[in-house]
């Protein structure tokens, strides 16, 4: 039975994130008149004190879990146990705490990185417990993951409505573009600017290009994260995602074409890969509560470019005033 969203208490962990952001203009947009977004400095979430204020003061009847510490391969690499444990205390503290309230329904948001490393493509649901997932990122990917058992032991004992959804590696405006914890395609967008700004020659790549990744824009995902609010009720996880693939070298070249960038593109090697192969299968998502991706890629990247673009016009553009403003004071 669909959940009508209006009038309903709506708490939106990582809501000022970059999903986050999106899933609050989509829950606005389908009839969602009460949602709190709690921030960090008043609600640490690793913080058992926090989460149960949290739900005292706030009182929620649906609760979507997007929070995270999140990054790419290098800051995987760098906080293993950073991410394993802040990511699982997170989930565990909250499910537990919806549990003790009443909370009519739980939706977590947890990762691709979950999959084992070796999962056959496309990806699917029934797969997820075949095996490892990739070393690099399975601390965070692990953690992620135990949402999930967590939610369908509550399902099983205590009838609780709490769902898990798998999205795909996300990109689009209000990306992460810090060098030290972006994804992949924020990434290349960031070293493609400042190669054009600097006059490089080349920019280098980590790996071989081999890799594949699927990749679902954000406002996609947005989507697809209230439709399985408003009308998903099952215990088996859910993929989320665009269904194709993309080598990561084809990637590099579209993102270069895109930002006129015509230097060399180097591979360092003696960096990882990461896993070798991501798609999913879609299907479930589009069976269970009719979500299918929309948005065309190029159209996303060049979407997404453009909005890097105008935020650095406007980040660059303040701190030359900021500057003037200092030097006249």
């Amino acid at each position: 039975m669909t959940m009508d969203l209006d009038g309903k208490r709506i708490v939106l962990t990582g809501g000022a994130g970059f999903l986050g952001r999106h899933v609050y203009e989509e829950l606005l947009a389908r009839g969602a008149t009460d949602v709190f977004v709690p921030r960090r400095l008043d609600y640490d979430l690793t913080r058992e004190e926090a989460v149960e204020r949290l739900y005292r003061v706030q009182a929620p009847d649906v609760v979507i879990h997007l929070a995270a510490v999140v990054g790419g391969i290098g800051a995987n690499r760098e906080n293993p146990g950073r991410f394993f444990y802040e990511n699982l205390i997170m989930g565990v503290q909250l499910l537990e705490h919806a549990r003790r309230r009443g909370v009519e329904k739980f939706v977590s948001v947890g990762t691709i990185c979950s999959y084992p490393k070796f999962t056959p493509v496309p990806f699917s649901e029934e797969d997820l417990w075949s095996g490892y997932p990739e070393e690099t990122n399975a601390p965070y990917g692990l953690a992620k993951k135990m949402l999930l058992v967590q939610g369908q032991a509550y399902r099983s004992q205590y009838g609780m409505n709490a769902v898990h959804l798998l999205p795909v590696n996300l990109y689009g405006p209000w990306d992460n573009f810090d060098p030290a914890s972006s994804h992949v395609i924020p990434a290349l967008i960031l070293k493609c600017q400042e190669a054009i700004d600097s006059d490089a020659t080349e920019i280098v790549c980590w790996g071989d290009g081999s890799p594949t990744r699927e990749f679902l824009y954000v406002e996609d995902c947005a989507e697809a994260v209230v439709a399985a609010t408003r009308d998903y009720d099952r215990p088996e996880p859910v993929n989320v995602g665009a269904g194709f693939e993309i080598a990561i070298k084809d990637l590099v070249e579209t993102i270069a074409e895109l930002m006129d960038f015509e230097g060399e593109i180097r591979w360092d090697t003696t960096k990882p890969n990461g896993q070798p192969r991501r798609c999913l299968n879609v299907e479930r998502a589009k069976s269970s509560f009719g979500f299918r991706a929309k948005t065309d890629f190029r159209d996303g990247l060049s979407r997404t470019i453009a909005w890097f673009r105008e935020a650095r016009r406007i980040e660059s553009t303040l701190r030359v005033d900021n500057e003037l403003n200092a030097s006249r004071g």
